[in-house]
């Protein structure tokens, strides 16, 4: 097992150890800083003269009051439409792979082979069994895909009756099936990930900072396991509220995965899902955890994209948390209206995408 699969973090550095601070992420001169203020249309959020209301106004308490929150993006680079495409991530990914696939373009992670699996839920897409919650599972993905050295964990499929068993690297929402099955779907994964090689844009969209990992198997997981499993295997797994440090880290390995494998001009967009955390196994509660893991993935999402000109951040989080709540949430405040989801991709698409002539 590779060392970036395990969980296994260490603190070498005693509390009073004064080491000289890193690198800010962005230095410019006082002059550059000067021209940015004058350049950015959107700098100040409120001018005690302006009009609350004005629905032109330029001021952030200005436009919080529309709708629809509408942020101004200055995007790294523009993806083309002849781009192969590839979304990896939490279920927002597969929003942005439908709003791809309506303007024609091309969607290798939207294989048409999930789509003939059988959902445990009618109103639920194959394609959720691809869904990637944390860091660390989403490297995982790519590794055991792209890098020949990599071995899938064997020993942490686990069997849950005497003829159904489940692959934690995957989301639940398929019927679980017999061990046959199970692999053959664990196959397909890894050979439609492998598609990533020969897409030029790819977007990573980060979930969850809480996660479990198999002590067995040495190796995180996707998802909570299996609630039968946390009773019957108590010892065999381990929740961890992981950190900036980790969650970057994985980022920094999945930039040198895709340098090394990945098309040889790939760009990132890297964004965070505004779909808060279901529920929590810290002793926090559920909104404080929220906001926690949130602004940590928003956080690291940030410094992975100063630190690369390739990856860009695209604000979702921002935009739904901005806009109204009761146009932008479903009833349960958890699941995004149909209407926002539609925002967020013309904004991504709009500042993105190469326009036609």
């Amino acid at each position: 097992m590779h060392a970036t699969c395990l969980g296994k973090t260490t603190d070498s550095n005693p509390p009073n150890d004064h080491r000289s601070p890193m690198k800010s992420p962005y230095v410019v001169t006082a002059g550059e800083a000067l021209a940015n203020y004058q350049a950015n249309e959107a700098r100040c959020w409120y001018k005690s003269s302006a009009d609350p209301a004005d629905p032109a106004g330029k001021y952030a308490f200005q436009r919080l009051r529309h709708t629809w929150f509408t942020p101004r993006l200055n995007p790294k680079f523009r993806l083309r439409r002849d781009d192969k495409f590839y979304a990896i991530g939490s279920c927002f990914a597969r929003g942005l792979e439908n709003a791809l696939m309506k303007h024609k373009l091309s969607v290798e992670s939207a294989a048409p082979e999930f789509s003939k699996l059988q959902p445990a839920n009618k109103e639920v897409s194959g394609l959720g069994f691809t869904n990637k919650y944390n860091t660390y599972s989403i490297l995982n993905e790519l590794r055991w895909a792209l890098d020949p050295d990599a071995e899938f964990p064997r020993e942490s499929i686990v069997q849950l009756t005497k003829t159904t068993w489940d692959d934690p690297h995957t989301a639940p929402t398929l019927v679980f099936a017999d061990l046959q099955e199970t692999l053959e779907r664990r196959t397909l994964m890894q050979e439609v990930t492998r598609r990533v090689e020969n897409c030029r844009a790819v977007i990573v969209t980060l979930g969850l900072a809480e996660v479990w990992r198999d002590i067995k198997a040495n190796v995180f997981i996707n998802r909570t396991p299996i609630p039968s499993l946390l009773e019957s295997d108590p010892d065999r797994y381990e929740f961890h509220l992981t950190s900036f440090a980790q969650n970057l880290a994985n980022l920094e390995a999945i930039h040198a995965l895709l340098t090394e494998y990945g098309h040889p001009d790939f760009h990132i967009v890297v964004t965070v899902s505004p779909v808060p955390l279901m529920n929590t196994f810290s002793t926090m509660d559920i909104v404080v955890a929220n906001t926690w893991a949130k602004s940590l993935l928003r956080a690291v999402a940030q410094e992975w994209a100063a630190a690369h000109a390739n990856v860009d951040y695209f604000p979702s989080y921002e935009i739904v948390l901005a806009s109204d709540r009761a146009a932008a949430w479903e009833r349960d405040l958890r699941h995004v209206k149909g209407a926002g989801a539609h925002h967020i991709m013309e904004l991504f698409l709009r500042n993105y995408l190469e326009q036609e002539p």
